[in-house]
């Protein structure tokens, strides 16, 4: 076998401030999922300033970014909740978690293209928790926390303290699409509805924006997994926002296919319009 003489991707660098549990072992769920998703971000900020200083190649960077939050993430929810199953992106996927009363759905790193493109902020972490019996009569579980972390921000929007959209303005709608890949179903409700398009990263970057008010609707159709979209719709449900699947369907966690391809996130006056332009089109 021919040997290769490239160097090795860089290992993260251990953190100078290493959370370990101070502070964290007596956190409610909401509150964990707060902290847990601003320490990874916190730790992804460091090591891309790092990459930038010493020119790490992008692909190098993505790659020691995804290690170095699943590791985190991964390390102390074993510490802190030794219980429970944990779904991540970056991890094998245990069926045991089918049996499991809880299960945390992580996205160590959600827009890894972005992040791996200093100085863009439209990348993020993800924390939400899978319980048994949540939800609505007749589900066998539901969200009942998650945390949205956009680091570059130096933003966390959580459960634990409900963000709360601004009034929705009169005028164009504004529909956030992906910048690389917008499905078809955003340019259909776009004409629907009269609304400008709006090009940014991460999935969980998208949904934040309408929990911000910096947008007002989120349409995706064409593949995603569970860990997409898990944290933001937590979020978004507690603030008061519309969530489904394009066909008005709940969107459900912990299953055995983790593929959860479709999803809308709008404000609830928009929701009827945005589901209708979906079914016509």
């Amino acid at each position: 076998m021919p040997h290769d003489s490239r160097p090795s991707a860089p290992s993260p660098r251990p953190s100078t401030t290493d959370p370990g549990l101070a502070g964290l072992a007596g956190l409610d769920d909401h509150r964990l999922a707060e902290r847990l998703a601003t320490l990874a971000g916190e730790r992804l900020v460091d090591l891309r300033t790092t990459a930038v200083a010493e020119s790490w190649e992008t692909s190098d960077l993505k790659d020691a970014g995804d290690r170095a939050a699943h590791v985190l993430l991964t390390g102390l929810l074993a510490r802190l909740r030794p219980g429970d199953a944990v779904l991540s992106e970056e991890g094998a996927d245990d069926p045991a978690r089918l049996d499991a009363d809880r299960v945390w759905i992580v996205d160590p790193l959600d827009g890894t293209r972005e992040f791996g493109e200093p100085p863009r902020d439209d990348w993020a972490v993800h924390v939400a928790l899978w319980e048994r019996g949540a939800g609505a009569p007749g589900e066998v579980g539901d969200l009942t926390a998650g945390a949205v972390a956009q680091a570059a921000l130096g933003e966390t929007w959580s459960t634990a303290d409900v963000p709360v959209p601004p009034p929705y303005a009169a005028g164009a709608p504004r529909l956030v699409v992906s910048r690389s890949r917008p499905p078809e179903v955003s340019d259909v409700v776009a004409a629907a509805i009269g609304a400008t398009l709006v090009p940014m990263g991460s999935a969980g970057a998208k949904v934040m924006a309408v929990v911000r008010g910096v947008a007002d609707v989120y349409v995706h159709a064409g593949g995603q997994y569970e860990w997409d979209s898990a944290a933001p719709v937590a979020v978004a449900r507690a603030a008061g926002l519309h969530t489904s699947r394009i066909d008005g369907s709940p969107l459900r966690y912990n299953a055995a296919d983790v593929y959860l391809p479709d999803l809308v996130v709008c404000r609830a006056e928009l929701a009827d319009a945005v589901l209708a332009a979906i079914e016509a089109g």
